[in-house]
C-alpha cells in the first residue's frame, strides 16, 4: 500500500520511490515493485541511456487500487502530515 501511495502522483524513479517508502530496504523495495509488476498493478519503465534510468507508475489497475484504498489512508495521512510538519 506504501508503495501505490508513493506513487499515485506520476512516475518516480527508484530512489524517489525509496525516500518516500519509509523503513524499506532496497532488497524489498525491488522484490515488492517485481511482484506489483507481475501483477499489472506498476509499469516499469527502462530507458536506454547514460546511466540508465528506470521510473515506476501505476497502471490503470494500480490506479483503480490506489483509488479503493484511499478513503483508508486518509487518518493516517493527515498523522503523517502532522509529524512532518514538526
Amino acid at each position: 500500500m506504501l508503495i501505490l501511495w508513493a506513487l499515485r502522483d506520476g512516475p518516480k524513479r527508484f530512489g524517489e520511490t525509496r525516500r518516500l517508502v519509509l523503513g524499506v530496504t532496497d532488497k524489498m523495495l525491488i522484490q515488492q515493485l517485481s511482484e506489483l509488476e507481475d501483477d499489472a498493478i506498476v509499469h516499469r519503465a527502462i530507458y536506454h541511456q547514460v546511466p540508465p534510468k528506470v521510473e515506476y507508475s501505476l497502471t490503470e489497475l494500480g490506479i483503480s487500487l490506489n483509488n479503493s484504498l484511499e478513503p483508508a489512508s486518509l487518518p493516517a495521512s493527515s498523522t503523517l502530515d502532522l509529524l512532518l510538519s514538526n
